[in-house]
């Protein structure tokens, strides 16, 4: 992974952090700051959701920090953005269902948590600060493909702390004037994602049943579709975020996917040729707060970040079912 670079600028001489970066997406991002030579990376993660051993192979090399703390505490952001030139904002409790659960949770940590790094990052004048928001924020809205402009009201606690995030952000940079972008994830998938947990995403869940030759559960007909994403296209979005200079790239929000519209049932039966499996999906309920169907227009993203995406989802499927196998194929969850 990682073998053709998304900067074209030194980073040599810039410090950046990456929040959660112990985390799926922010680990992904790490590896790529370090493989290129990035001055010095910072990761602040108070290990929720994020695994030590996403970063392990990082922690004895002379320009990484790891740091154990939490980004509700406002002095800890404070303290951790001091010298700083890029942020890459990714540490967040993720999850519909867990923010229908425990919406209090959700937050202290996607709110207030998100507006102390953000005050940190202004005082701290850094460069640019990039931030991980997602497609849930579109809610109720039908119309497909997803465009930036137009979304619907947010059906759970979890979509709406990330549109408030896109709100404190445009207003940060309009008052401000610090250089934000936001990225609205679609279903990120790949190496480093773990299936365990009640809160777990398709694809590892899917991945870790196969694997087991355990029935996975469906939740309704499985007719719904997602715009499912490789890792890599994520980590290159956040990369191209933080160096584009093209005018009008900073204090907008931008849909980061592939582009392309796949079921839950195909995307469960692709796994399972992929795997060799016999096993067939258990149907149950639909879930609480999900949105039917999801598609992204990614032609902004294209034409202010420059973003490309070179992983399909079939190619990602592939990569990303040989690390599960490696990792969770003999009963390793941890």
């Amino acid at each position: 992974m990682y073998s053709t670079p998304f900067h074209d600028i030194e980073i040599g001489e810039s410090t950046f952090l990456i929040t959660g970066g112990a985390g799926f997406v922010g680990s992904n991002i790490v590896t790529y700051l370090m493989k290129y030579g990035a001055g010095k990376v910072k990761v602040l993660d108070n290990l929720c959701e994020g695994k030590m051993r996403n970063i392990q192979p990082f922690l004895d090399e002379p320009n990484f920090e790891f740091i154990d703390g939490d980004i509700s505490n406002a002095d800890t952001c404070k303290k951790t953005c001091e010298g700083v030139d890029y942020i890459s904002h990714q540490a967040a409790l993720g999850s519909v269902p867990r923010s229908l659960e425990t919406p209090l949770l959700t937050n202290e940590a996607n709110v207030t948590g998100f507006l102390n790094m953000l005050t940190a990052a202004k005082d701290a004048k850094v460069k640019r600060f990039v931030y991980a928001s997602s497609s849930s924020v579109y809610g109720d809205s039908l119309k497909l493909p997803k465009v930036e402009e137009h979304i619907g009201d947010p059906l759970s606690p979890y979509a709406a702390s990330k549109f408030v995030n896109e709100v404190y952000a445009g207003v940060y940079a309009l008052n401000y004037g610090i250089e934000v972008v936001g990225l609205r994830y679609f279903n990120i998938f790949g190496p480093n994602q773990k299936p365990d947990g009640p809160y777990a995403a398709v694809i590892p869940l899917f991945m870790d049943a196969l694997l087991k030759g355990k029935s996975p559960f469906i939740n309704g007909d499985g007719e719904q579709s997602r715009d499912f994403t490789f890792v890599e296209n994520a980590v290159q979005a956040n990369i191209r975020g933080m160096f584009s200079q093209v005018p009008g790239a900073s204090g907008r929000v931008y849909n980061i996917a592939f582009g392309e519209r796949t079921t839950i049932n195909e995307l469960y039966f692709n796994l399972k040729d992929i795997v060799g499996s016999d096993v067939n999906p258990t149907y149950r309920e639909p879930r609480k707060g999900d949105v039917r169907d999801s598609l992204a227009d990614i032609s902004k993203a294209k034409a202010y970040l420059g973003y490309d995406p070179q992983v399909s989802i079939k190619d990602g499927l592939d990569i990303t079912i040989k690390w599960f196998a490696k990792h969770y194929g003999e009963g390793v969850t941890q």
